[in-house]
């Protein structure tokens, strides 16, 4: 059994994580099939937006716990190249130039709650449990922190990394977690619908809007607005209104 599957629905790609008796907890040929994957997305010129969901009753319940059990200090090496693996996925959504939407059902905890976040939309399942686990089992929420923190208050993030509580649908869309919330059985076709919406865009103007606006996030002002100057000059260049 792949452990990702990959389907295009016109012009939108769908990487679905396929480990449904694990809760598509994230190993490492899982973690490598999905970087690999999105990489291979943004360069396919076909494919212009890309929805992120997993089969079974979760979205991810985080790292394959039987796995990093193997991850001691006495192999070292073996360590640093899942925590670079792990870094790389989770960077990988901000550096490419098309739009991802996360599907969101079940679990999304740990490292299954970092990759909702690190894809550029969310939408979830009203029941969902979304969360960060991980003082529960005296680890730290380590890689994951980093979109988080930039996406949500520092109180409430701090929150959510030391009481290691769960929340649902709601909370995230209150907490500006989400970008939508409907009943787990329409979590694919809204991140679906959403996506489609996006690919219909000139790729072009799509490619430079995420780019410019990962750049101009975690500006400040003058910064910013530069960038948003270079990016209303290339789009003129390119025979485009340029925007504001």
């Amino acid at each position: 059994m792949t452990e990702l599957q990959i389907e295009n629905q016109d012009a939108v790609r769908i990487l679905c994580m396929n480990r449904p008796d694990k809760h598509n907890a994230l190993n490492t040929a899982l973690t490598q099939a999905l970087l690999d994957a999105l990489r291979a997305a943004d360069r396919d010129s076909t494919v212009r937006a890309v929805v992120l969901a997993g089969n079974g009753r979760s979205f991810c319940a985080g790292a394959d716990t039987r796995e990093f059990a193997g991850l001691t200090a006495q192999h070292a090496d073996a360590v640093s190249r899942r925590a670079e693996l792990t870094t790389e996925l989770h960077q990988v959504f901000s550096l490419m130039g098309k739009p991802v939407v996360s599907a969101v059902h079940g679990n999304a905890l740990g490292g299954g709650a970092g990759l909702a976040l690190a894809c550029d939309m969310t939408v979830a399942a009203d029941d969902m449990r979304f969360g960060y686990p991980e003082l529960r089992h005296g680890i730290v929420a380590a890689v994951v922190m980093a979109n988080l923190v930039r996406q949500v208050g520092r109180k409430q993030a701090f929150e959510l990394v030391a009481l290691a509580e769960p929340i649902d649908g709601a909370r995230a869309l209150a907490l500006g977690l989400a970008n939508r919330v409907v009943p787990a059985g329409q979590v694919r076709d809204t991140a679906l619908e959403l996506a489609r919406r996006m690919a219909a865009w000139d790729p072009a103007a799509m490619k430079l809007t995420k780019r410019s606006f990962h750049r101009a996030a975690d500006l400040g002002l003058a910064e910013a607005l530069a960038v948003g100057r270079d990016a209303n000059t290339i789009m003129r260049s390119f025979g485009g209104g340029g925007g504001q």
